[in-house]
């Protein structure tokens, strides 16, 4: 096929639209209002795992939205109700089967819920859209059913030596999360294809801009959560943090970090942590990946035949 052609066929592009009816049905039906999010803003993200693209206005540098969060957090805030965005983000990262730079993402966020009403209905929408039934296991059940390793309790040298006998790895690090992820990335995560999973209550460490609270055992956890259905992750989700200041303090550990892995820091958003501060009612979020979806939905072996122009044909 020639360059120019797109990647996704005239069927693929019908089920991309279809998809679209689908997801907005879902969320007419449960009162959210769709908002329309900017793609620049003067902000990026401080999360070390994530580089914005830059863009330049005479000498003023923007960049490309990597989510919708901070913006819909700041509608939240000024009395918004329940909303969803279907919108195009960018992130500087690989290209590959399961990877874009530019890519479509529904994300939503509901006053009133916690994580665990929100994994409902992420399980009813994923339920409707994939027909596949729906399981729910926090992050040490799958740990410890799996590898027989409790994640939070786990020592260092326990999770090296378990990745050392069943991966084929060449680091020495002794940062516990980059430990837990690789476990949970070449082990675990391939073997959570039999239904739709969602995996809750990861570790304090990881919890990005989510909540940290106590399990039923008193363990600090992140209330976070992540669906995966055929070893793919699709979704993403918080009960979000609402505190300007435990954010604020967040936002400089990033930059911290970034710092000591030769990163450039990040401005922090100051429009998100004054809208905290005046008040983000209590919620839950997520961000779920479209064309991901979409793959799975259509069965699709690559982002490039459900993407009318992926980043190789652009």
């Amino acid at each position: 096929m020639s360059d120019w052609q797109p990647g996704a066929g005239p069927a693929m592009m019908r089920a991309r639209a279809a998809l679209y009816q689908q997801i907005r049905r879902f969320f007419a039906e449960r009162d959210y209002l769709e908002i329309d999010p900017p793609l620049l803003g003067r902000a990026g993200t401080t999360d070390p795992a994530i580089e914005s693209f830059l863009a330049c206005a005479g000498e003023e540098s923007f960049s490309l939205q990597t989510s919708p969060e901070f913006f819909m957090k700041r509608l939240l805030a000024a009395g918004s109700g329940p909303i969803f965005a279907l919108c195009k983000v960018f992130r500087q990262e690989e290209q590959g089967r399961f990877h874009n730079p530019e890519f479509t993402l529904l994300e939503w966020y509901r006053p009133g819920f916690d994580d665990q009403q929100l994994m409902t209905e992420v399980g009813d929408l994923l339920a409707f859209l994939l027909d596949a039934p729906v399981s729910r296991l926090s992050y040490r059940e799958v740990f410890e059913a799996q590898l027989g390793l409790d994640p939070h309790r786990a020592g260092l040298a326990d999770l090296q030596a378990c990745a050392h006998r069943h991966i084929d790895l060449r680091i020495e690090d002794d940062n516990r999360d980059l430990w837990l992820d690789l476990l949970f990335s070449h082990l675990i995560q391939p073997r959570l294809d039999e239904s739709i999973t969602l995996i809750y209550d990861y570790p304090a460490s990881q919890a990005a801009l989510a909540r940290v609270c106590a399990d039923a055992s008193g363990q600090q956890v992140a209330r976070r959560f992540e669906a995966f259905y055929k070893g793919v992750e699709l979704a993403n989700g918080y009960w979000e943090l609402t505190d300007a200041v435990e954010q604020g303090q967040r936002f400089a550990r990033d930059n911290d970090r970034r710092r000591e892995r030769g990163q450039n820091a990040v401005k922090a958003d100051q429009h998100l942590l004054a809208a905290l501060a005046s008040g983000l009612p209590d919620c839950a979020g997520v961000a779920l990946g479209v064309d991901r979806l979409l793959m799975l939905q259509t069965g699709a072996s690559h982002l490039d035949q459900v993407i009318d122009f992926s980043w190789a044909r652009i």
